[in-house]
């Protein structure tokens, strides 16, 4: 690589922080945006913990994705954007529009900028939350599939869909000559980097920490942040990703009752503390009457999906590790950085 400049959005979370490690490892120099200058200590710990020290091809700016200030700085000059940032809460909004107003309006606000400083493509990350809840088709979901977000989906289901369908209309109307390509991910495990990590990776460390008596009837698909962070890479160059979606997905999906058997087997005495017996249904639902993110997963229960990676493998010969392999690192990444209960 030239040392080409590329933004990544959202530098502080578990994905922005592996992009920017792919990033700097394919030879580019990278620049990321935080919301407060106290972040930026936290990204260069979490590149350190991910065995890169960058010197000085790393620089911050100052944005935030409800706010215009800061954004012509954090783009000028750079050859292409990845756009990572996304609130994702570990609980339920208020209201859903406290999600889907920053997850909209932030995409929009970073592909404003990022065609007025001429910048060549910007990859979205966007997610299977996009793809796959409403309609189920007849074999597994694909790039095809759009989430109907009128049907009785979750506050984040409904603000990455319309994100993302914002973010091709203003290609479509307003883009000028600015690429657009977009990832979307199932559940993102992998190495955790530092305390503040994901979601995904949170279901893990629960499991481990013994704070989940049961597991639901629920499946998922499973990928690793490094293979998703290969994914927005190939997509940003390669001419054949312009105008594109790709799921990342590695191999089938799992129900929790797998993921939870895989990561007992594959940790051993670390795993000691993770339970493998499935919940009745009926429980989740009473569950769900009092606690609102118990009622998210109720509908959801006993629902078999899946998902393929047939595209992103055939147009950017993108090799995901195995989903076992995912589940391993995470749990592995935890009790290195002693992130589990004593």
């Amino acid at each position: 690589m030239s040392g080409e400049l590329v933004l990544v959005t959202g530098g502080s979370g578990f994905l922005g922080a592996h992009c920017i490690l792919a990033l700097l490892n394919a030879g580019y120099r990278v620049r990321t945006t935080v919301r407060s200058a106290k972040r930026e200590a936290d990204v260069l710990a979490m590149l350190k913990a991910g065995g890169v020290e960058p010197g000085g091809r790393v620089s911050f700016a100052i944005a935030d994705l409800m706010i215009d200030a800061g954004w012509p700085q954090a783009v000028a000059g750079c050859d292409y954007v990845l756009h990572v940032a996304s609130p994702f809460p570990p609980g339920v909004p208020k209201h859903e529009d406290d999600l889907i107003i920053p997850a909209r309006e932030g995409a929009l606000r970073v592909l404003r900028a990022a065609r007025d400083a001429g910048v060549k493509r910007v990859v979205l990350t966007s997610s299977f939350a996009a793809i796959g809840y409403g309609k189920m088709p007849p074999g597994p979901f694909t790039e095809e599939s759009w989430t109907d977000p009128t049907a009785k989906v979750s506050a984040y289901v409904k603000s990455k869909t319309l994100a993302e369908r914002a973010a091709w209309d203003f290609i479509a109307a307003e883009g000028g000559r600015l690429e657009l390509a977009v990832v979307n991910p199932v559940g993102i495990f992998g190495p955790v980097l530092g305390s503040d990590h994901s979601t995904s990776t949170e279901f893990v460390q629960r499991m481990m920490n013994g704070a989940m008596p049961g597991l639901p009837r629920l499946s998922f698909g499973v990928v690793d942040a490094r293979d998703v962070a290969d994914l927005h890479v190939r997509a940003m160059t390669n001419p054949a990703a312009k105008g594109e979606r790709f799921l990342a997905v590695s191999g089938d999906f799992m129900t929790v009752r797998e993921i939870a058997q895989t990561v007992k087997t594959r940790l051993g005495d670390a795993a000691a503390r993770v339970k493998t017996r499935e919940l009745p249904d009926w429980l989740v639902r009473i569950v769900g009457l009092f606690n609102p993110e118990a009622a998210q997963l109720a509908t959801e229960l006993g629902k078999v999906k899946n998902a393929t990676n047939a595209k992103a493998v055939r147009v950017l010969g993108w090799a995901p590790r195995s989903r076992e392999d995912a589940l391993a690192a995470t749990g592995e990444s935890l009790v290195r950085l002693g992130l589990l209960k004593k």
